[in-house]
């Protein structure tokens, strides 16, 4: 009867956002206006008071933390033996842009995107602000319980969870290949030194054809070059590249 209801009462548009929530939320979504919103990119945000502008992005701060904390409860529960360093280095390969990004594009989430033709096709920050915004408009609308069913559901479907912890970690190597693929020129230049013996502390650009993709730091050349190959390869990801 609801959606009913809603389907005699609203635009073509509206109909076609709210059947792809539903197929996505896998439940009728209460505030339809609110999750609108959660979908809505800045460059499509309209001035409200004062410079505030009616965008996805504080329901992008408000899904953010949800999502860490759920999935930082999942591998507490999933990995009882492993240790702090290894719950940490998981939850920021599950949580970081270029995998939340994936699975909102996974889910079909860019479809239903609102923003600003001129800005060109979604890009993959776009979608992955659009699912954080997207768990935050959950949050919001049926409470913690059911936004937490949502991202279970969500990384037991889409995610393996023991490829991730396989996942190769020498980005350096990976980068290497990639940019050998893809006929690029890269250097790794060190932008600083500080520091004597064991405290010395490295800073290192990841510069791809005379471009800063990524800096990294540590206290061997070796681990920043590491830390430095994985923000650029975060950053490749992202862009879709």
């Amino acid at each position: 009867m609801i959606a009913r209801r809603f389907f005699g009462t609203h635009s073509k548009e509206d109909k076609h956002i709210y059947s792809g929530l539903r197929s996505i939320l896998n439940f009728r979504p209460g505030n339809f206006e609110l999750y609108k919103l959660a979908l809505r990119h800045r460059s499509a945000a309209t001035e409200i008071r004062d410079g505030f502008r009616n965008s996805n992005e504080r329901l992008e701060f408000l899904g953010d933390a949800i999502l860490g904390a759920v999935i930082a409860d999942l591998l507490f529960k999933k990995y009882p033996y492993k240790d702090e360093g290894f719950l940490t280095k998981m939850r920021s390969k599950l949580v970081s842009r270029a995998h939340i990004n994936q699975l909102s594009q996974k889910l079909g989430l860019d479809k239903l995107i609102e923003f600003n033709i001129e800005v060109g096709r979604p890009s993959g920050s776009m979608r992955g602000d659009a699912l954080e915004a997207l768990i935050g408009a959950v949050y919001i609308d049926k409470g913690f319980k059911k936004a937490e069913k949502f991202i279970l559901n969500l990384f037991l479907v889409h995610v393996d969870l023991e490829e991730i912890q396989n996942r190769d970690s020498d980005f350096k190597s990976r980068l290497v290949e990639w940019t050998q693929k893809e006929r690029k020129r890269l250097n790794f230049e060190i932008a600083s030194e500080e520091g004597k013996g064991f405290n010395k502390l490295y800073t290192i650009n990841v510069v791809i054809d005379e471009m800063i993709y990524g800096t990294g730091m540590g206290h061997s050349k070796k681990a920043a070059e590491q830390a430095a190959a994985e923000k650029a390869f975060q950053r490749i990801e992202e862009s879709g590249a």
